[in-house]
């Protein structure tokens, strides 16, 4: 890219300062017409990673006093010159700068020019420049934690050195076809057997992990579950400390899923109120519960609210619906209302779960539940040295590399001729590649950076 762009890099709005950012070939050559430096100087004289404070403007049009920050070639984010121009953040301010660098042979970047750029001089490869946005909107310590390790290289380095082993056995296989006539096998079949197993297993592990990244990333789901008036839509008001939920004493006012984000010791989840589970005429009020299970069935962690006031055979009930979940679903029961009911009895009818105490209403015990909550999901959804995949993209592409691997092994299994195997043992390649951009095309790329915001 032979063009010189600039944007906004910080937000719109009221606010002490905004950095605007500029990156190009030979961008630093234009800063004599408008830039002055306070201490008399070699205007041209740049040096890279140096801040100059100065006046923007031209001739006797001052704009502002600003700091100006330069980085050279290739040792900048983008890998090339570029530079930030730190100034006050007046609206008006910031649209004479940018005015006047377009003046002078610039042009508005669009939405993630500069990390693209950044990937184009390989300064990182593509599933780096996507954790760059990931970082962007991360909005839990555990989330940060995941797109760090990807721009850091995470999974990346993984795949590489598994694609090269593939790619040089790849190339035993083409050059087989090229010996067709003489019969001649270059590639040990129980080696590519025994490599094919061990690029599958990472592949899948990899794959797997998705669920769980996502979930970092998005919000780990918390259903909250029960018999009507248990206190569900209560206990979702006091966790958020607002009036998210409509509460009433009458049974079923919900009567669909509402939804919350809530961070815990560093963790985001995501709060789901569900309608009361109970036996119900009213064809509205049954949807609402149809969803409740399917919220229930896609939950890392249950909340089951008893209502300790409520009668022997409503508990009997919720016991029945406790035991007919799933036997890998987290539960936590949670017995509401202790404030004003014993709770001694209802334990033993509930004894084989893990039974804490609180009242939603008076806000007692929701320390402890939140404790509770991190805990039960904290080991399953931390954040360790195994890199995760929280980019619905990169599953994607190591789903399709998976199909194509297994076709290679099916392949090698019925000793099909290597030009077949060949053919499969490319697809997986370039699905593996696609993920890091060693393989992608244009479309692709604009696809993946017009989700960025400008400036970045």
């Amino acid at each position: 890219m032979d063009d010189k762009v600039c944007a906004l890099s910080t937000s719109t709005g009221s606010g002490a300062l905004a950095i605007i950012r500029a990156s190009g070939v030979d961008c630093l050559l234009p800063l004599k017409a408008f830039f002055s430096i306070s201490k008399a100087r070699e205007k041209t004289d740049w040096k890279g990673h140096r801040a100059y404070f100065g006046t923007i403007g031209e001739e006797d049009n001052t704009i502002d006093e600003v700091l100006l920050t330069t980085f050279l070639a290739p040792h900048s984010f983008t890998g090339e010159d570029s530079f930030e121009i730190s100034c006050h953040a007046s609206s008006y301010i910031v649209q004479q700068i940018l005015a006047l660098l377009m003046r002078h042979g610039f042009r508005m970047a669009r939405a993630g020019e500069f990390t693209q750029r950044a990937f184009l001089n390989g300064k990182m490869d593509l599933s780096q420049a996507e954790a760059v946005a990931d970082l962007i909107a991360s909005e839990s310590a555990a989330a940060h934690r995941v797109a760090l390790q990807q721009l850091r290289g995470g999974f990346a380095v993984q795949l590489k050195y598994l694609r090269q082993d593939f790619i040089d056995f790849a190339a035993l296989i083409e050059l087989e076809l090229d010996f067709s006539e003489e019969d001649v096998e270059f590639a040990d079949r129980s080696q590519l057997k025994a490599l094919l197993m061990r690029i599958e297993t990472e592949v899948e592990r990899l794959s797997n992990s998705f669920s769980t990244g996502q979930a970092i990333k998005e919000g780990i789901p918390v259903c909250i579950a029960g018999a009507p008036n248990a206190g569900k839509s209560t206990l979702l008001n006091a966790l958020l400390q607002e009036e998210k939920a409509l509460v009433s004493m009458v049974p079923g006012t919900t009567r669909d899923s509402i939804e919350d984000v809530l961070l815990i010791d560093g963790l985001k989840f995501r709060l789901i109120d569900t309608a009361g589970i109970r036996s119900t005429e009213d064809q509205v009020e049954k949807m609402g519960i149809d969803r409740t299970y399917q919220k229930i069935d896609q939950a890392a962690l249950v909340l089951f609210l008893i209502d300790l006031g409520a009668a022997e055979d409503v508990h009997q009930q919720s016991l029945k619906e406790l035991n007919e979940m799933a036997p890998d679903k987290i539960v936590r029961v949670v017995l509401n209302k202790a404030d004003a009911h014993p709770e001694q009895q209802t334990r033993k009818i509930f004894d084989k779960w893990e039974c804490l105490s609180i009242s939603a209403k008076m806000q007692n015990g929701l320390t402890e539940l939140k404790s509770a909550i991190s805990q039960a999901c904290s080991t399953h959804f931390s954040v360790n040295e195994h890199s995760l995949v929280a980019n619905a993209r990169h599953h994607s592409e190591l789903q399709s590399s998976l199909e194509a691997l297994s076709a290679v092994r099916a392949g090698l299994d019925d000793r099909l001729s290597g030009e077949l195997i060949a053919q499969d043992m490319r697809r997986a390649l370039e699905h593996l590649g696609n993920i890091t951009g060693e393989i992608a095309s244009d479309e692709l790329l604009g696809s993946i950076f017009s989700r960025f915001c400008i400036g970045k």
